[in-house]
């Protein structure tokens, strides 16, 4: 075994990887960013380099500032986690050539799987069977187009390279392909640094499902079994779950065998995954599954999978990689159980799952599993921390796992609603609702059931009037009860005769609050609600609610969803909500990409603007209404969050970019 290693990346997987290595003994060494500074993961690891500033270009991605720390440490070989540079071949072959090991699979590996229309070709003479489409090398579009017609509409159009859902696009008919196509190759281009792209058959009904597999340097291959990450937003993963519901014995044979099959084909060595797509339209069966891709390293959802087999999958690798046999054969294997693995992200599903920054002014995780389940928080931050326009922007990973699946989807709701975040817009009431969805609920799942149900798995939940009352009685400074035993201090809020009532003022979104707090005799706080809310009823408080008090704002928790109210300053000056009328400004910091407007154009609502790249993703930025442009921002310019990006003449609203 390694006695010291280097983490090659950041946040939750650098941590998780830091316990795996502390209970085999092994020492770890960071690395990071300036804006990582003071991270977790930093904080865990026995030893932190600092490797650049914070943009990735200049940090994470810097393999030879990256190996050099691995020299200077004294460490024996890297872990690259995922992202950054485990899927980069170069990277492998420059970790060998300092004498390094790399904990992952061979370059030679990794360059089979890393094209997908390479990856295909070989599977398709490994004889794994293959979705239909176009993967050859022509890049031209009137040939691109050609094959998308040849396949039938509707198509995706897919990078060759990298994952994540980034450069892929759902064509449904001839008219919209070209400019699907260039969509997808900027962000590819953005994303990889690769353009290229292949065109597959849409299949109608489809389902995500992943196979584990695990190989040593000794000729041995196996499979752990299965995962279903149909639940996706923007082709990306939302809810991961392992076993598959509904998985038969046929497919589940047919498919590791599969797996098993495609990994032998490249002599792989270490963590890999076999992803799949499922035509679920007439259930499962054995015929009906084909090879989309193989991601040469861990997987985010990586933990649902030891859940349900009882393994430690880093623990794994370190061992293979350090030159033992793998811990398991075949047969040692068995599932137990069901897992589900929720990703915890900054985003706002109510705009388009629109990604979101800020400082986690308060964390707070379930203190303990849900009756009849486990439980693993896999996080990368603490409250305080902020979170970085400069990296994906996932909080946590909570994972669960229960006798069976209705057990474990039970706790699973459980935990969401104990969780409470404030400080920066997040998803965990769109998971809550996901969860409780009942064709989820049904196992009923495929990659476009979000989409369908989006309406309803994204409205705005308003607070109930206990939930205003409350964030009312925070704002006035009340408090809670009187902790001294004094019987005078109780009388605080009380003059001669009669209560004092305090009159208190708030916001939610756009809606003025106004309400008056006052203390009955028997200690509880009494608050009255103005119009819009019923006057007619007043809310006693004796127990202090689920509620997070943060610079300028009140967080109040029912369930999973935390209703944000604003706390207006009375000092603050009347003009400054006039600031910004007639401008349109960015939702969030990014690179803008494209324009295509110009100064003086008269534009209609919902023409697109300009593309601003922010998060790895494009969002268009489209006009709220019709109106003539007097300003639009230039291409390339990296404005931050609340930058004017277009001023439009005789406007009288101010509104903020919506991003699609």
């Amino acid at each position: 075994m390694f006695a010291k290693i280097l983490i090659a990346n950041r946040g939750e997987i650098a941590c998780r990887v830091i316990r795996t290595a502390r209970k085999l003994g092994v020492h770890t060494v960071a690395v990071y960013s300036d804006a990582d500074a003071k991270s977790l993961h930093v904080e865990l690891a026995d030893e932190a380099v600092h490797i650049g500033p914070s943009p990735v270009g200049e940090s994470y991605l810097r393999g030879d500032k990256i190996v050099a720390a691995a020299l200077a440490t004294g460490a024996q070989a890297i872990h690259p986690g995922y992202g950054f540079l485990s899927e980069n071949p170069d990277f492998v072959d420059q970790v060998a050539a300092a004498g390094l090991v790399f904990i992952g699979p061979s370059a030679a590996s990794i360059r089979a799987m890393g094209l997908k229309d390479a990856a295909k070709r070989l599977m398709e003479k490994a004889g794994v069977p293959v979705v239909p489409g176009y993967h050859g090398e022509a890049q031209e579009i009137v040939v691109l187009a050609s094959k998308a017609r040849e396949i039938g509409y509707p198509v995706l159009i897919k990078a060759r390279a990298g994952g994540g859902g980034k450069g892929m696009r759902r064509v449904e008919h001839p008219d919209e392909f070209s400019e699907a196509l260039s969509s997808a190759r900027r962000e590819a281009k953005a994303a990889f640094g690769d353009d290229r792209v292949l065109v597959e058959k849409y299949v109608d009904k489809p389902r995500h499902i992943e196979v584990q597999v695990f190989g040593d340097n000794f000729g041995n291959a196996v499979h752990l079994y299965e995962r279903d990450c149909s639940a996706q937003r923007r082709h990306q993963k939302v809810i991961e779950e392992a076993p598959a519901p509904g998985m038969t014995p046929a497919l589940r044979k047919a498919m590791t065998d599969a797996a098993v099959k495609a990994a032998q084909a490249i002599n792989y060595s270490g963590a890999g995954t076999i992803e799949f797509i499922v035509d679920a339209s007439q259930g499962l069966k054995a015929d009906r599954f084909w090879f989309m891709e193989m991601n040469t390293r861990l997987q985010v959802e990586h933990p649902v999978t030891e859940m349900v087999t009882g393994t430690d999958l880093v623990e794994w690798q370190l061992r293979v990689a350090s030159g033992e046999k793998l811990p398991k054969t075949q047969s040692e294997i068995a599932l137990s159980g069901h897992a589900f693995e929720a990703r915890i992200y900054a985003e706002d599903a109510t705009k388009g799952f629109l990604p979101a920054t800020g400082t986690l002014h308060h964390l707070k995780f379930p203190d303990a599993a849900p009756e009849g389940a486990t439980m693993r928080i896999e996080t990368g931050v603490r409250a305080g921390d902020a979170i970085s326009p400069y990296y994906d922007p996932m909080i946590a990973k909570l994972v669960v796992h229960a006798k069976d699946r209705p057990a474990a989807l039970e706790a699973l709701g459980t935990a969401l609603s104990q969780i409470e975040i404030a400080g920066s817009t997040v998803n965990t009431a769109f998971l809550a609702a996901l969860a409780a969805d009942p064709d989820f609920a049904a196992g009923d799942v495929d990659t476009g059931l979000i989409a369908r149900h989006q309406p309803a798995l994204t409205e705005v939940a308003r607070p109930s009037d206990e939930a205003v009352a409350a964030a009312a009685l925070a704002a006035s400074g009340a408090g809670a009860l009187p902790s001294s035993s004094d019987p005078w201090s109780s009388l605080a809020g009380y003059a001669h005769f009669h209560s004092v009532a305090r009159r208190t003022r708030l916001k939610f979104g756009e809606i003025d609050i106004a309400a008056r707090v006052s203390m009955r005799p028997d200690g509880r706080f009494q608050v009255a609600l103005d119009e819009p809310y019923d006057n007619a009823n007043a809310h006693d408080f004796r127990a202090t609610p689920r509620l997070a008090r943060w610079p300028g704002h009140i967080t109040v928790f029912e369930g999973a969803v935390g209703h944000t109210f604003a706390v207006p300053d009375p000092l603050a000056r009347a003009d400054e909500a006039a600031a910004g009328a007639g401008s349109l400004r960015a939702p969030m910091p990014g690179l803008v990409k494209l324009v295509r407007a110009a100064k003086g154009d008269a534009v209609i609502k919902g023409q697109p603007l300009l593309i601003l790249e922010a998060m790895k993703m494009e969002h268009t930025i489209a006009a709220p209404h019709d109106g003539v442009i007097a300003e639009i921002a230039t291409e390339g310019a990296q404005v931050t969050d609340g930058t004017v990006l277009v001023r439009f003449v005789e406007d009288q609203s101010a509104p903020t970019a919506a991003a699609s």
